[in-house]
């Protein structure tokens, strides 16, 4: 139409650009441990404003046309929303009072991002107090004094974002099968991975030991599945599927495609990412790998599949 424009990303080069860009865990491991550290503290800001919901579903961070975003959460009379821009590499903040503010993404501590952030959230006349020590690790280092997390690849930044919108919208197209209740495509700060969950309806039993984060994520039985880069020790970027609780003979279940296993370390179904990127449709593995893991879980579990799947 007359009048209208098209501006694309600044490196010609890069676009279009493909669907599953190559992501081994070791070339970026460094970069994904510090952004791990910068996604846990704004999503803790969104744990602070916003209300709880069912399942933590207040906390998580969703992937959006340009990174990852809090969603607008509330601040006395006005929003706030933060984003991750891994395009331009920036933070940006934005209130519903029209005030915007960003600061650039780049390879610094995570001790001074927090300075940072903690300045542009007192600039804008939002200052949000956090737990400032980092949740769901073995050794947490608290933000501030954070000096050994200081790596940020802004080309695996966005690699990493480019694969979680393919697999944001392939999991959203797996989620319209399903009539039950189920989970948004979310992004969990704490893991730092993509999840989406079904659940059947019926309470779980209580699970022994279990901390309140736990209590609540579990409360229900649910089939859940998801992406996750490499982090936790488990070295290889991967698709996964696990049921809490998890019935017998899960382990033995046959699925699709053929590269998935089932991890019994982990309690999960696994398709490595290397793997899914050389089978012939990727797309089509990775719709095969959520149907065929869930479809096991659920028969196994005796979940009422008529009553909660699209005929």
């Amino acid at each position: 139409m007359e009048g209208l424009s098209v501006k694309h990303a600044a490196n010609p080069d890069s676009w279009p650009e493909p669907k599953w860009p190559e992501l081994k865990w070791a070339n970026w491991s460094e970069t994904a441990d510090t952004l791990h550290m910068w996604t846990q503290i704004v999503g803790k800001t969104r744990l602070a404003l916003s209300p709880l919901q069912a399942h933590w579903w207040n906390v998580p961070l969703y992937v959006s046309a340009r990174g990852l975003c809090t969603s607008a959460m509330p601040y006395r009379d006005e929003l706030l929303e933060i984003e991750f821009d891994f395009v331009s590499h920036d933070l940006r903040f934005r209130l519903s009072s029209g005030a915007m503010l960003s600061m650039p993404l780049h390879a610094q501590s995570v001790a001074d991002f927090y300075s940072e952030y903690q300045r542009c959230l007192s600039a804008l006349g939002v200052p949000v107090e956090i737990n400032p020590v980092p949740c769901e690790l073995a050794d947490p280092i608290p933000f501030a004094q954070d000096a050994s997390h200081a790596s940020y690849d802004p080309e695996y930044a966005h690699r990493f974002w480019r694969v979680l919108v393919r697999s944001d919208q392939i999991f959203q197209q797996f989620s319209s099968r399903f009539i039950g209740k189920v989970s948004p495509v979310h992004f969990f700060w704490g893991s730092f991975d993509l999840a989406v969950t079904r659940f059947s309806g019926r309470p779980a039993p209580r699970r022994e030991g279990a901390d309140a984060i736990t209590r609540e994520a579990y409360s229900h039985e649910v089939i859940s599945a998801g992406f996750w880069p490499g982090n936790g020790g488990f070295g290889d970027a991967a698709f996964y599927c696990y049921a809490a609780p998890a019935p017998a003979g899960l382990e033995a279940a046959t699925i699709q495609p053929a590269a998935a296993t089932y991890n019994v370390t982990l309690g999960e179904f696994i398709l490595k990412y290397d793997d899914f990127r050389a089978e012939p449709s990727p797309d089509e593995a990775l719709l095969q790998f959520l149907q065929s893991s869930y479809e096991a879980a659920a028969k196994l579990a005796k979940w009422d599949r008529s009553a909660l799947e699209r005929g």
